[in-house]
């Protein structure tokens, strides 16, 4: 059941250094169950920087983060067995065979091994799967290893979900799946973070759209909300007027021209 009157995740005054260089300032945000975020920014702008926080990865924050309910940083880490996780560049043991993968990841969140086994066959059977779960992964296509990479963020049906690229190397019937898996999981209160280049996906399936440049928040609201206050149209035009980002055509343009003139070179 969908209660949004309920706060998953909580940043305060969240800073962050590299070094000399500060990559996240001053994050202030609240997260809803059954929220899904569209949490985006350009390269650098201290998304992955959030999620690794989130997720216990990285210390040496200043600020206070509130994870259901439980503070972070503390030392207690039962809150992370309520969270899934699937990285944009993730490392898989591709010498085990999709069961044995999944099994141990879901040994791992605290699953008996018949369990996790059951539902991971069941889980692959879903995804047209089933004849490959005793196969090596070292044999799947790159979207049959994303399909086992969001099985395993799944199997231990987490309250939160980090999705970092998560359509990657998806055919389009996969994509509708997983789009309306999502859509039901936070119909059921679950909270997403969904983070994503591709503008058009983020802007269909996001509540709320927050978008991060600098290591700040520069937007935040559902994609309407957006479009109305910088009258852009597309959530790809709202990123890149608010990123400060519209040289793309000039680059493109001069790649263009590059190409051409290699080409005439040569004849």
């Amino acid at each position: 059941m969908n209660n949004q009157s309920e706060v998953a995740v909580s940043i305060r005054n969240l800073e962050m250094y590299y070094g000399y260089k500060k990559v996240l300032n001053n994050i202030n945000l609240d997260v809803m169950k059954g929220q899904i975020v569209g949490y985006i920014g350009p390269n650098g702008a201290g998304k992955s920087t959030t999620v690794k926080i989130l997720l216990g990865l990285i210390e040496g924050y200043d600020g206070e983060i509130t994870v259901l309910g439980e503070r972070i940083g503390n030392g207690n880490v039962d809150y992370k067995k309520k969270i899934g996780y699937v990285p944009e560049i993730a490392e898989m043991y591709e010498n085990l065979s999709a069961r044995e993968y999944l099994t141990f990841v879901g040994e791992l969140y605290g699953l008996s091994f018949d369990h996790a086994d059951q539902k991971a066959r069941e889980l692959m059977k879903s995804f047209g799967l089933e004849e490959m779960y005793e196969t090596r992964l070292t044999s799947y296509s790159k979207g049959m290893k994303q399909k086992v990479l969001l099985i395993s963020s799944l199997l231990h049906n987490p309250d939160i979900l980090f999705l970092d690229e998560p359509l990657s190397g998806l055919d389009a019937n996969s994509v509708m799946v997983i789009k309306e898996i999502l859509a039901q999981l936070a119909a059921q209160g679950k909270t997403i973070f969904y983070s994503s280049h591709i503008m058009e996906v983020v802007e269909k399936i996001s509540h709320r759209i927050i978008l991060l440049n600098g290591g700040e928040i520069v937007a935040d609201g559902t994609f309407e909300e957006l479009k109305e206050q910088s009258k852009e149209g597309s959530l790809e035009e709202i990123f890149n007027q608010l990123t400060g980002f519209n040289e793309h055509k000039e680059i493109a343009k001069d790649f263009v021209q590059t190409i051409q003139e290699v080409e005439q070179n040569e004849k």
